[in-house]
């Protein structure tokens, strides 16, 4: 699937930078650099920035909005990536990229069978997930080139992605304008603010695919980490991962990660909905003490923890806070040692795992779970905070 024109020419030297002193004492300056990473197959160029605060540096490609990689510093001061990703661009424009740190559009998660009826129109998408269509199928956002600006300060470094999606793309109704806003502040916050407009009726569900490892990329599986999910409740799915409507307590399963609990201790239980997943591929329901949240609430100040990670071994780590209703853990349960990632190393079953803030799977087809209708004079407004400590 790669072009002639793919990578030519190399990496140089940043091509433009833009500081700002460090007022409060948090230690080193905030910057955004920004180099080519190459073209994609049809010779589009493809822009790699650079952002520094801190003692945290991220890269991010404007190919996907892609967190190519984050790093930050351990309960030891000790400095690692701790996100997966590929050392090229090679990797992210192949088939086999399974969404390493992507921006995900239209929709994020499943839709059954890839159609929808929305207004009485029933509307059919691509299929790229067996029977179904998988964050909005062969094409979407993440293998998109966006174009990326500069919006730091003297305080944050930031950079507001936007692309505009035409009215069919995808197979789904209106023209669906976008804008992504990264920000990373000295405290090792990354906030993602999504906003998006529709000049006519449609769905949309934004999501960020980054795969974490906190003991640093490329250092073994993540099965030791333990995990915390604010949620009650989750969506079980069919033999496809298409939900089945209903919304069961984690009580008794091994769904249940409302305390601290190592991701390794259950996975390879005999439980239907995890030989589904081969681990953990679900939605969780979270319990938020702002009900309305659960139709979309876009306030920031609906900003509620969903998910804390850590690893006890680095001491790091991952809390995350959203406006969204419910969030996606994926337990990297189909990364098969194919893959070269960044630290040249290869990635296997477990070495990452993705928490994916969003509205639920095959919403458009389940008229009991949160809307994800869009409208003209509408925004979609939705914030997710990953927030690194140790």
């Amino acid at each position: 699937m790669l072009g002639a024109g793919l990578l030519a020419g190399g990496l140089v030297a940043p091509a433009s930078a833009t500081p700002a002193d460090d007022d409060d004492g948090t230690g080193g300056d905030v910057t955004a650099t920004v180099e080519p990473f190459g073209n994609t197959p049809d010779g589009t160029p493809v822009e790699r920035w650079t952002l520094a605060n801190g003692d945290v540096t991220m890269k991010v490609l404007s190919y996907g909005g892609v967190i190519q990689t984050l790093e930050a510093p351990d309960a030891f001061g000790r400095t690692e990536n701790v996100v997966l990703g590929f050392p090229d661009l090679e990797g992210y424009v192949s088939a086999d990229d399974p969404y390493f740190g992507s921006l995900i559009g239209r929709f994020g998660n499943r839709i059954a069978e890839g159609h929808f009826t929305l207004d009485g129109e029933t509307y059919q998408l691509p299929l790229n997930d067996g029977p179904n269509t998988l964050h909005g199928g062969p094409g979407g956002f993440s293998e998109r080139v966006w174009t990326i600006t500069d919006v730091s300060d003297d305080d944050v470094a930031a950079l507001r992605l936007e692309l505009v999606s035409e009215a069919g793309d995808q197979g789904f109704p209106g023209t669906l304008t976008t804008a992504v806003t990264y920000t990373l502040d000295a405290e090792a916050r990354l906030t993602v603010h999504y906003e998006a407009t529709t000049d006519a009726p449609t769905v949309v569900n934004l999501t960020q695919h980054t795969y974490w490892n906190l003991a640093g990329e490329g250092s073994g599986d993540v099965y030791d980490h333990l995990l915390q999910l604010n949620a009650s409740g989750f969506t079980p799915v069919d033999e496809t991962l298409i939900p089945t409507g209903e919304i069961a307590p984690v009580e008794g399963t091994p769904f249940d990660f409302r305390e601290p609990t190592a991701i390794g201790e259950r996975i390879r239980v005999a439980d239907q909905q995890v030989l589904y997943g081969q681990g953990y591929d679900h939605n969780w329901a979270l319990d938020r003490e702002d009900d309305g949240a659960r139709e979309g609430s876009d306030s920031e100040d609906a900003l509620e923890q969903a998910a804390v990670l850590h690893d006890p071994e680095s001491g790091r780590t991952l809390r995350i806070l959203t406006t969204e209703p419910g969030i996606q853990f994926y337990s990297g349960n189909f990364l098969d040692g194919t893959l070269v990632g960044t630290g040249g190393g290869v990635y296997r079953q477990g070495d990452g795992l993705a928490l994916e803030t969003q509205h639920f799977p095959d919403s458009p087809n389940q008229p009991d779970f949160p809307s994800t209708e869009l409208r003209p004079g509408e925004t979609y407004d939705s914030t997710t905070v990953f927030e690194l400590g140790s």
